[in-house]
């Protein structure tokens, strides 16, 4: 049963090789088999304590609306009880003082617990706006073939290697119109802090003088900056870089996020909603982006050469507030966020690895194993996602197959019996699933059941922009808009998942309709999307 069940995550393909040039098969076609492993089937492996973590959230944070309505409904018995002219005599004949006192305290207790509940509730995080940057300068523009020709002419890789990026290239997802540093075809070491300043400031700047002028706040208006980067940290770090940039008050709480991977976007959110809880009336900038020059690899190792591939220059920058009166003009406000790490399991840990290969070149060193390990954190993400955001109907099904399968846990058909997966179509009206590669796309999109439009933003991104890293999720966001396709009270899930293990998932809640806008990045290629090739 266990090599069966092993059996049916592997998937076949017939790869044509060509024409044998040497040998004794000279000039006949050769073929080999490819295996891959895909994600695990969500549906064999519901882990009943993230059930049970994601409902301990809920009830967290719901003890006062269970409470309050018990006081309402006891205290409205007693007031109901009475005609009208029995509660006018006890409240004011001098003689009934034990009964105005007993409505008072009564109603003391209630307002007091009121005023609790208002108090202790965590303030409401706004989306203001937010912008993603795009290259004014069209030479940074890049086909899959120029991509090619840039890692040939920097004279670091064999015919073999530049073979496999071709081969990873043709089935990527990725279109001929995404942006890199030219830097990358220089035979010289472009990993240097002079390559990494240059670009962080070219895509950071270019993001927050967008995101600036679109919100009409000015820099010094700022109490909270985060900034994430996984691979690039310099000394003075890219936060202070910001500062220094945009003469930023000397009192602003900065903070510079390192080496936590793509899903870093929506840690740096965390962050930023925490010290907008403990700091009102503030606002607060998330800066995500990656270093597409100073991440490359020059060497030769096939594991290591795989990112070169998918990574592209891109930045986000998102400006959030707790101010009340903000909440006429934000566009989002944030409902849950919930991230999910298993880096205390070494096989996860060590998925996505920087180090130096045998000839001492830097890269990131990607694990045969990180397609299962991603499936695994993406399933406990969910599944402790799911109280939250779920209708009751979904949440009852869930519970009723898992309870049932429980009670027939040693019956001949105990494993033929399948929790219910439930339909989280029901709970967002939009996805922006981190556009790490097309089959990882096309994986998620199978076991979660979604449509092809659900992940048409994730599919357009990883095209137009490709794999941008943490700001891809923004990336995707903005198709949205650009096809004004989020309307009032529409709920946006987007998911990310990075080195670590990480997965980690952020939920807004659209306060408005969404115009098409004259500033995004989409705007001159709207149009074209979606693709057939998707």
């Amino acid at each position: 049963m266990a090599a069966a069940a092993e059996q049916q995550l592997l998937s076949t393909e017939i790869v044509n090789r060509g024409i044998e040039s040497s040998g004794p098969d000279a000039g006949s076609m050769t073929f080999s088999v490819r295996v891959r492993r895909k994600l695990p089937d969500f549906v064999n492996s519901v882990n009943l304590k993230y059930v049970k973590l994601g409902y301990h959230y809920l009830i967290n944070h719901g003890i006062y609306l269970a409470t309050i309505p018990v006081l309402v409904l006891v205290f409205g018995a007693e007031v109901g009880s009475l005609s009208g002219e029995e509660l006018r005599r006890k409240i004011w004949d001098s003689t009934a003082g034990y009964d105005l006192a007993t409505v008072l305290v009564s109603l003391a207790v209630f307002v007091f617990t009121l005023s609790v509940y208002f108090m202790s509730r965590p303030r409401s995080i706004y989306l203001i706006d937010f912008a993603c940057y795009k290259p004014t300068d069209q030479d940074l523009k890049v086909t899959k073939e120029q991509f090619i020709e840039l890692a040939r002419n920097s004279g670091k890789f064999n015919e073999s290697s530049l073979e496999f990026k071709k081969r990873i290239l043709q089935s990527s997802g990725i279109g001929d119109e995404t942006y890199v540093t030219k830097s990358i075809g220089s035979p010289g070491n472009t990993a240097t802090m002079k390559e990494g300043r240059a670009e962080a400031s070219t895509v950071i700047f270019g993001a927050l003088d967008e995101l600036f002028e679109k919100t009409h706040i000015r820099p010094k208006d700022v109490g909270i900056l985060v900034v994430n980067c996984s691979v690039f940290n310099p000394t003075p770090s890219l936060s202070a870089m910001v500062i220094n940039h945009y003469k930023m008050r000397g009192n602003i709480l900065s903070f510079n996020l390192g080496g936590m991977g793509c899903s870093a976007g929506i840690i740096a959110l965390d962050l930023a909603r925490d010290m907008l809880q403990a700091n009102p009336n503030n606002y607060a900038v998330v800066v995500s982006t990656e270093m597409v020059g100073y991440n490359w690899y020059g060497g030769n190792d096939r594991s290591m050469l795989i990112p070169n591939c998918y990574f592209r220059m891109g930045c986000s920058a998102v400006m959030l507030s707790n101010r009340r009166r903000d909440y006429r003009r934000a566009n989002y406000r944030l409902e849950h966020i919930v991230r999910t790490h298993k880096g205390a399991d070494d096989r996860s840990f060590r998925s996505i690895y920087q180090e130096e290969d045998s000839q001492k070149f830097k890269g990131l060193k990607i694990s045969k194993d990180l397609v299962e390990i991603g499936g695994d954190a993406l399933k406990t993400n969910i599944t402790t996602l799911g109280p939250l955001v779920l209708p009751f109907s979904e949440q009852l099904l869930f519970f009723s197959t898992l309870v049932w399968k429980l009670l027939k846990g040693n019956g001949a058909n105990s494993q033929a019996t399948k929790p219910y997966i439930p339909d989280y179509k029901l709970a967002f009206e939009h996805f922006c699933v981190h556009a790490a590669s097309k089959t990882v796309l096309d994986e998620l999109q199978r076991n979660l059941e979604l449509s092809d439009k659900n992940l048409e933003a994730s599919r357009a991104t990883l095209h137009r922009f490709g794999n941008t890293s943490s700001s891809s999720i923004w990336y995707e966001l903005a198709y949205l808009e650009a096809k004004e396709r989020v309307k009032r009270g529409d709920r946006v899930w987007q998911l990310s998942f990075g080195s670590g293990f990480k997965c980690n998932s952020a939920v807004w809640k659209s306060m408005r309709k969404n115009k098409r806008q004259s500033r995004n990045p989409w705007l001159d290629c709207i149009d074209r999307y979606p693709q057939r090739e998707f």
